[in-house]
Protein backbone atom coordinates (compact mmCIF):
# COMPACT_ATOMS: atom_id res chain seq x y z
CA UNK A 1 0.00 0.00 0.00
CA UNK A 2 0.92 3.20 -0.95
CA UNK A 3 2.68 5.63 2.11
CA UNK A 4 0.81 9.13 2.51
CA UNK A 5 3.42 10.73 3.88
CA UNK A 6 3.13 13.64 5.57
CA UNK A 7 4.90 16.73 3.83
CA UNK A 8 5.02 20.16 5.38
CA UNK A 9 6.96 24.26 3.96
CA UNK A 10 6.76 27.23 5.09
CA UNK A 11 7.27 30.38 3.56
CA UNK A 12 5.55 33.39 1.54
CA UNK A 13 2.17 33.61 -0.11
CA UNK A 14 1.21 36.01 -2.62
CA UNK A 15 -1.30 36.22 -5.73
CA UNK A 16 0.40 36.95 -8.69
CA UNK A 17 -0.64 38.92 -12.14
CA UNK A 18 0.45 37.89 -15.47
CA UNK A 19 0.88 40.47 -18.02
CA UNK A 20 -0.95 39.78 -21.44
CA UNK A 21 1.43 41.23 -23.64
CA UNK A 22 5.84 40.48 -23.92
CA UNK A 23 8.38 42.53 -23.88
CA UNK A 24 6.50 45.75 -22.31
CA UNK A 25 8.82 45.02 -18.71
CA UNK A 26 5.90 46.37 -17.05
CA UNK A 27 6.41 50.14 -18.33
CA UNK A 28 3.28 50.18 -20.36
CA UNK A 29 -0.10 49.63 -20.20
CA UNK A 30 -1.43 45.93 -20.29
CA UNK A 31 -3.98 43.98 -18.96
CA UNK A 32 -3.02 41.05 -16.27
CA UNK A 33 -4.45 38.11 -15.61
CA UNK A 34 -4.91 37.05 -12.25
CA UNK A 35 -5.00 36.69 -9.35
CA UNK A 36 -3.26 33.72 -9.36
CA UNK A 37 -2.24 32.49 -6.18
CA UNK A 38 1.24 31.96 -5.44
CA UNK A 39 4.67 32.01 -3.84
CA UNK A 40 7.63 29.12 -4.37
CA UNK A 41 6.39 26.90 -1.26
CA UNK A 42 3.34 27.34 -1.64
CA UNK A 43 3.58 26.26 -5.07
CA UNK A 44 5.37 22.77 -3.72
CA UNK A 45 2.76 22.20 -1.24
CA UNK A 46 -0.02 22.37 -3.60
CA UNK A 47 1.68 20.20 -5.57
CA UNK A 48 2.37 17.61 -2.70
CA UNK A 49 -1.21 17.56 -1.34
CA UNK A 50 -2.54 17.02 -5.36
CA UNK A 51 -0.39 13.91 -5.19
CA UNK A 52 -1.79 12.60 -2.23
CA UNK A 53 0.59 14.21 0.52
CA UNK A 54 -1.12 14.99 3.73
CA UNK A 55 0.07 18.62 3.29
CA UNK A 56 1.27 21.54 5.68
CA UNK A 57 1.63 24.97 5.47
CA UNK A 58 3.07 27.52 7.37
CA UNK A 59 2.65 31.36 6.53
CA UNK A 60 0.35 34.71 6.44
CA UNK A 61 -1.93 36.76 4.32
CA UNK A 62 -3.49 39.49 4.49
CA UNK A 63 -7.78 39.88 5.47
CA UNK A 64 -8.33 40.78 2.46
CA UNK A 65 -9.52 38.93 -1.05
CA UNK A 66 -6.62 38.26 -2.74
CA UNK A 67 -5.93 35.71 0.74
CA UNK A 68 -8.93 34.07 0.22
CA UNK A 69 -7.85 33.28 -3.15
CA UNK A 70 -4.80 31.30 -1.41
CA UNK A 71 -6.68 29.84 0.91
CA UNK A 72 -9.51 28.75 -0.78
CA UNK A 73 -7.33 27.05 -3.23
CA UNK A 74 -5.16 25.57 -0.20
CA UNK A 75 -8.69 23.77 0.67
CA UNK A 76 -9.34 22.81 -2.61
CA UNK A 77 -6.52 20.85 -2.97
CA UNK A 78 -6.14 19.56 0.20
CA UNK A 79 -3.68 21.45 2.23
CA UNK A 80 -4.20 22.22 5.64
CA UNK A 81 -4.18 26.25 6.43
CA UNK A 82 -4.57 26.20 10.36
CA UNK A 83 -0.88 27.51 10.47
CA UNK A 84 -1.61 29.86 7.95
CA UNK A 85 -2.05 33.34 9.62
CA UNK A 86 -4.85 35.85 9.01
CA UNK A 87 -3.17 39.21 9.15
CA UNK A 88 -5.54 42.16 9.97
CA UNK A 89 -4.88 45.74 8.09
CA UNK A 90 -1.86 44.20 6.21
CA UNK A 91 -2.23 43.05 2.31
CA UNK A 92 -1.34 39.56 1.17
CA UNK A 93 1.65 39.64 -0.73
CA UNK A 94 1.71 40.32 -4.46
CA UNK A 95 3.41 39.76 -8.01
CA UNK A 96 3.69 41.41 -11.38
CA UNK A 97 5.22 39.38 -14.20
CA UNK A 98 6.17 40.18 -17.53
CA UNK A 99 7.44 37.80 -19.82
CA UNK A 100 10.15 38.20 -22.67
CA UNK A 101 10.65 36.90 -26.00
CA UNK A 102 14.19 35.97 -25.02
CA UNK A 103 13.04 34.12 -22.17
CA UNK A 104 13.46 36.05 -19.63
CA UNK A 105 11.03 37.78 -17.10
CA UNK A 106 10.04 40.66 -15.21
CA UNK A 107 8.88 40.63 -11.88
CA UNK A 108 7.40 43.30 -9.15
CA UNK A 109 6.92 42.25 -6.43
CA UNK A 110 4.88 43.46 -2.56
CA UNK A 111 6.79 41.03 -0.44
CA UNK A 112 8.24 43.61 2.06
CA UNK A 113 5.19 45.45 3.60
CA UNK A 114 2.91 42.82 3.34
CA UNK A 115 1.28 39.52 5.35
CA UNK A 116 3.82 37.27 3.30
CA UNK A 117 6.64 37.17 5.93
CA UNK A 118 4.40 37.37 9.02
CA UNK A 119 5.11 33.97 10.10
CA UNK A 120 4.50 32.42 13.37
CA UNK A 121 7.68 32.02 15.42
CA UNK A 122 10.02 28.67 14.91
CA UNK A 123 9.21 27.04 18.31
CA UNK A 124 6.24 27.48 17.67
CA UNK A 125 5.71 26.07 14.70
CA UNK A 126 8.49 23.14 14.78
CA UNK A 127 6.08 22.09 17.90
CA UNK A 128 3.11 22.22 15.98
CA UNK A 129 4.54 20.14 12.60
CA UNK A 130 6.41 17.63 14.71
CA UNK A 131 2.49 16.93 16.10
CA UNK A 132 1.36 15.85 12.83
CA UNK A 133 4.47 13.26 12.91
CA UNK A 134 5.85 15.55 9.90
CA UNK A 135 8.01 13.27 7.80
CA UNK A 136 9.20 15.63 5.18
CA UNK A 137 9.53 19.60 5.10
CA UNK A 138 10.50 21.72 1.89
CA UNK A 139 12.58 25.20 1.81
CA UNK A 140 12.69 27.44 -1.36
CA UNK A 141 15.19 30.05 -1.22
CA UNK A 142 13.19 32.35 -2.62
CA UNK A 143 11.60 33.07 1.02
CA UNK A 144 15.53 33.45 1.73
CA UNK A 145 15.64 37.33 0.69
CA UNK A 146 13.32 38.41 3.70
CA UNK A 147 16.30 38.19 6.40
CA UNK A 148 13.63 37.93 9.64
CA UNK A 149 12.12 35.22 7.41
CA UNK A 150 15.28 33.65 6.66
CA UNK A 151 16.21 33.81 10.46
CA UNK A 152 13.29 31.55 11.08
CA UNK A 153 13.03 29.43 8.33
CA UNK A 154 16.78 28.35 9.32
CA UNK A 155 15.61 27.66 13.28
CA UNK A 156 12.58 25.91 12.30
CA UNK A 157 14.81 23.45 9.83
CA UNK A 158 17.57 23.32 12.20
CA UNK A 159 14.54 21.93 15.31
CA UNK A 160 12.81 19.57 12.62
CA UNK A 161 16.36 18.05 11.44
CA UNK A 162 17.16 17.63 15.14
CA UNK A 163 14.31 15.35 15.48
CA UNK A 164 14.43 13.36 12.41
CA UNK A 165 12.56 15.35 9.64
CA UNK A 166 13.92 15.32 6.13
CA UNK A 167 14.35 18.65 4.96
CA UNK A 168 13.89 19.46 1.27
CA UNK A 169 16.04 22.07 -0.08
CA UNK A 170 15.19 24.63 -3.56
CA UNK A 171 18.13 26.97 -2.79
CA UNK A 172 16.73 29.03 -5.89
CA UNK A 173 19.70 31.34 -5.12
CA UNK A 174 19.18 35.11 -5.12
CA UNK A 175 22.17 36.52 -7.11
CA UNK A 176 22.02 39.51 -6.16
CA UNK A 177 22.39 38.40 -2.04
CA UNK A 178 25.12 36.00 -2.67
CA UNK A 179 27.77 38.13 -1.58
CA UNK A 180 25.88 38.73 2.00
CA UNK A 181 27.23 37.10 4.28
CA UNK A 182 24.63 36.36 6.24
CA UNK A 183 22.05 35.40 3.72
CA UNK A 184 25.04 33.12 2.35
CA UNK A 185 25.65 31.56 5.82
CA UNK A 186 21.72 30.87 5.37
CA UNK A 187 21.71 28.75 2.26
CA UNK A 188 25.14 26.54 3.51
CA UNK A 189 23.51 26.02 6.19
CA UNK A 190 20.55 24.37 4.86
CA UNK A 191 22.24 22.65 2.29
CA UNK A 192 24.53 20.28 4.68
CA UNK A 193 21.72 19.65 6.70
CA UNK A 194 19.47 18.74 3.29
CA UNK A 195 17.88 15.19 2.92
CA UNK A 196 16.67 16.13 -0.82
CA UNK A 197 18.72 19.39 -2.49
CA UNK A 198 17.21 20.21 -5.75
CA UNK A 199 19.42 22.86 -7.26
CA UNK A 200 19.17 24.46 -10.47
CA UNK A 201 22.42 24.63 -12.95
CA UNK A 202 23.25 28.34 -12.24
CA UNK A 203 22.32 27.72 -8.14
CA UNK A 204 25.03 24.65 -8.28
CA UNK A 205 27.73 26.99 -10.29
CA UNK A 206 26.92 30.15 -7.65
CA UNK A 207 27.56 27.51 -4.11
CA UNK A 208 29.84 25.61 -5.72
CA UNK A 209 31.67 26.97 -8.66
CA UNK A 210 33.56 25.17 -11.04
CA UNK A 211 32.27 21.76 -9.42
CA UNK A 212 30.17 18.90 -11.31
CA UNK A 213 27.26 17.21 -9.53
CA UNK A 214 29.30 14.08 -8.87
CA UNK A 215 31.27 16.03 -6.69
CA UNK A 216 28.73 18.02 -5.08
CA UNK A 217 26.79 15.00 -4.27
CA UNK A 218 29.68 13.19 -2.96
CA UNK A 219 30.10 16.16 -0.28
CA UNK A 220 26.64 16.32 0.85
CA UNK A 221 26.28 12.59 0.96
CA UNK A 222 29.36 12.36 3.07
CA UNK A 223 26.85 15.17 5.22
CA UNK A 224 24.31 12.93 5.50
CA UNK A 225 22.01 13.94 2.23
CA UNK A 226 20.06 11.03 0.38
CA UNK A 227 19.32 12.63 -2.90
CA UNK A 228 20.81 15.42 -5.16
CA UNK A 229 18.83 16.53 -8.28
CA UNK A 230 20.21 19.16 -10.61
CA UNK A 231 17.49 20.67 -12.96
CA UNK A 232 18.24 21.77 -15.88
CA UNK A 233 15.16 23.48 -17.38
CA UNK A 234 14.12 22.01 -21.23
CA UNK A 235 17.28 19.55 -21.03
CA UNK A 236 15.50 17.70 -18.31
CA UNK A 237 17.30 16.51 -14.82
CA UNK A 238 20.20 14.54 -13.38
CA UNK A 239 19.66 13.01 -10.36
CA UNK A 240 22.02 11.15 -7.65
CA UNK A 241 21.30 8.95 -4.19
CA UNK A 242 23.79 8.04 -1.78
CA UNK A 243 22.28 4.22 -2.18
CA UNK A 244 24.04 4.76 -5.45
CA UNK A 245 21.08 5.02 -7.66
CA UNK A 246 21.84 7.27 -10.80
CA UNK A 247 18.94 8.76 -13.26
CA UNK A 248 19.88 11.13 -16.10
CA UNK A 249 16.52 12.16 -18.03
CA UNK A 250 15.31 14.09 -20.67
CA UNK A 251 12.79 17.10 -20.08
CA UNK A 252 9.08 16.31 -22.52
CA UNK A 253 9.25 18.91 -25.29
CA UNK A 254 6.19 21.14 -24.91
CA UNK A 255 4.92 24.45 -25.62
CA UNK A 256 5.42 26.78 -22.95
CA UNK A 257 2.81 29.58 -21.90
CA UNK A 258 4.09 29.98 -18.45
CA UNK A 259 7.46 28.43 -16.53
CA UNK A 260 6.85 30.54 -13.54
CA UNK A 261 6.41 27.32 -10.62
CA UNK A 262 7.12 24.63 -13.02
CA UNK A 263 10.52 23.89 -10.78
CA UNK A 264 8.86 23.58 -7.68
CA UNK A 265 6.44 21.23 -9.09
CA UNK A 266 8.55 19.12 -10.37
CA UNK A 267 10.57 19.61 -6.86
CA UNK A 268 7.20 18.40 -5.12
CA UNK A 269 6.40 15.20 -7.87
CA UNK A 270 9.65 14.19 -6.98
CA UNK A 271 10.13 14.72 -2.75
CA UNK A 272 6.15 13.05 -2.62
CA UNK A 273 6.95 9.88 -4.67
CA UNK A 274 9.93 9.52 -3.32
CA UNK A 275 8.69 10.06 0.24
CA UNK A 276 5.83 7.71 -1.05
CA UNK A 277 8.32 5.24 -1.73
CA UNK A 278 6.28 2.77 -4.48
CA UNK A 279 8.29 3.82 -7.25
CA UNK A 280 12.02 3.20 -7.90
CA UNK A 281 14.36 6.23 -8.40
CA UNK A 282 14.51 6.82 -12.02
CA UNK A 283 10.45 6.47 -12.26
CA UNK A 284 9.98 8.98 -9.79
CA UNK A 285 12.64 11.61 -11.57
CA UNK A 286 10.13 10.83 -14.99
CA UNK A 287 7.08 11.90 -13.10
CA UNK A 288 8.81 15.16 -11.93
CA UNK A 289 9.71 16.03 -15.52
CA UNK A 290 6.24 14.89 -16.59
CA UNK A 291 4.76 17.13 -13.95
CA UNK A 292 7.30 20.31 -15.02
CA UNK A 293 6.01 19.79 -18.37
CA UNK A 294 2.01 20.20 -17.65
CA UNK A 295 2.64 22.92 -15.43
CA UNK A 296 4.39 25.06 -18.09
CA UNK A 297 1.39 24.41 -20.06
CA UNK A 298 -0.82 26.87 -18.13
CA UNK A 299 -0.91 30.53 -17.78
CA UNK A 300 -0.48 30.77 -13.86
CA UNK A 301 2.15 29.15 -11.29
CA UNK A 302 -0.13 27.31 -9.65
CA UNK A 303 -2.43 26.08 -12.86
CA UNK A 304 -0.59 23.10 -14.23
CA UNK A 305 -0.10 21.74 -10.71
CA UNK A 306 -1.23 17.85 -11.69
CA UNK A 307 -2.88 14.73 -9.90
CA UNK A 308 -0.83 11.28 -9.86
CA UNK A 309 -3.45 10.22 -12.44
CA UNK A 310 -2.82 13.36 -14.54
CA UNK A 311 0.96 12.88 -14.84
CA UNK A 312 0.05 8.67 -15.35
CA UNK A 313 -2.03 10.20 -18.18
CA UNK A 314 1.06 12.25 -19.54
CA UNK A 315 3.72 9.75 -19.93
CA UNK A 316 1.28 7.11 -21.16
CA UNK A 317 0.25 9.40 -24.42
CA UNK A 318 4.51 9.46 -25.07
CA UNK A 319 5.09 5.55 -24.10
CA UNK A 320 6.23 4.12 -27.50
Amino acid sequence: MRKQPVIGSAGELLVEFVAGDRNGHHRRTSTYAGPFPSGAPGIFIDQAAKLGARARFAGAVGDDAFGAVILDRFRRDGVATDLVRTVPGIPTGSAFVSYNDDGSRDFVFNIAYSAAARIDPAPELARALLAQDLDVFHISGSSLGDPKMAATLLDLAKLLHTDGVALSFDPNVRKELIGDPVYRRTVDALVHISHYFLPSEEDAEALFPGEGIDAIAARLFAAGGEFVVLKRGDRGARALSRAGANADLPAFPVTVADPTGAGDCFCATLVTLLAMGDLPFPAALRHANAAGALAVGRIGPMEGNSTFAEIAAFLKERTP
